[in-house]
């Protein structure tokens, strides 16, 4: 498990993205891509999660936290997550300043997102 490089107390983290199609989504999936290119931890199967795999849950229930980035306000991370026993911290694309359906895939909208999930943690 990678450590946390931004700096706070927790050690492992696996991160989760949306697998929607909505642009929000690619951003989301971005973003958690974008940090686990930067160290802050290991991208994990939320599908698997969603499916109630044993190994997957059990997996998730032994880090830190596990971060779930969602697209929308809808949330299908979130609620995977609900009831697993896992501690989860969830992030929403569009509290970041992005509108669903309206926002281009940019760098700078992927940095954005990755800005907003590091100061979440660490704010």
């Amino acid at each position: 498990m990678a450590d946390c490089t931004c700096g706070c107390e927790t050690k492992s983290y696996l991160i989760y993205s949306c697998s929607g199609a909505c642009d929000t989504a690619e951003i989301s999936d971005l973003t958690a891509r974008k940090l686990r290119s930067e160290g802050v931890g290991k991208m994990y199967c939320l599908a698997g999660i969603g499916a109630n795999l044993p190994n997957f849950i059990e997996q998730a229930k032994s880090v830190d936290l596990n971060l779930v980035i969602d697209g929308c306000s809808v949330g299908c991370g979130k609620k995977i997550f609900e009831g697993k026993g896992a501690k989860t911290q969830c992030f929403i694309v569009t509290d970041f300043g992005m509108e669903k359906g309206k926002t281009p895939v940019t760098p700078e909208n992927v940095k954005k997102a990755v800005d907003g999930v590091k100061k979440g943690l660490c704010g």
